[in-house]
């Protein structure tokens, strides 16, 4: 039984169906199979979505779907690996959110999922996050990274503003940051003073590899 919800956990991912990837969550936790096998069945399956992303073979719909699946699980998975005290090995903590004035979603939760199925636990702040907010999960988290994206022109300055605010509260050699979003580019970044950049959400992925010396 382990194996054949095991196997559908990552065939509703793999065919973007967030109802069914929802109901195996639920049957994982009934049937007691291991939530850590469950939650690695997830991110290989949006891995393999990511990959074929990332080679031109599957697109953005593509993308979007697998992470919707796979964000219908994850509380439910979640919820029992906190029940049962278990632990997934992490590569990091990644905090991520849209910055102030902006409230585009779909580029920061493919980040975010792409990063979770990379082996990074990541803290998703969601969008419209001031200055202080993100200043806020820092203390709190202790992150390795601090993910910030921006759609809109008019709104990339907040990203400069996030890390003026770190500067004058000394927290900025505590984090690397990486920005994003379609308003960004690298001299953006570099202009800035992010650690680095990335066009794609799989690109995003091995950019915060390199940042911590996994890559």
């Amino acid at each position: 039984m382990a194996v054949e919800i095991i196997e559908n956990l990552k065939k509703a991912v793999l065919e973007y169906d967030a109802q069914g990837a929802a109901l195996w969550a639920t049957k994982a936790v009934e049937e007691k199979v291991d939530p850590i096998k469950a939650l690695d069945a997830l991110t290989e399956a949006v891995r393999r979505v990511g990959d074929g992303f990332g080679r031109g073979e599957l697109w953005l719909p593509d993308l979007v779907g697998a992470a919707d699946a796979m964000k219908s699980a994850m509380p439910i998975i979640e919820k029992e690996i906190r029940r049962k005290g278990a632990k997934r090995k992490s590569l990091g903590t990644v905090v991520i959110g849209t910055v102030s004035g902006d409230i585009h979603d779909i580029g920061k939760t493919m980040v975010g999922t792409l990063l979770i199925a990379d082996g990074f636990e990541v803290i998703d702040l969601g969008v419209n996050i001031a200055a202080e907010e993100f200043v806020e999960a820092i203390n709190k988290y202790k992150p390795d990274i601090l993910a910030m994206s921006a759609l809109m022109t008019m709104t990339s300055v907040q990203q400069m503003m996030v890390i003026v605010t770190l500067q004058a509260r000394g927290l900025r050699e505590k984090v690397k940051i990486m920005v994003g979003g379609g308003a960004i580019t690298e001299e953006f970044a570099q202009s800035i003073g992010a650690d680095g950049y990335d066009p794609t959400a799989p690109g995003a992925v091995k950019l915060a590899r390199r940042l911590i010396g996994k890559e």
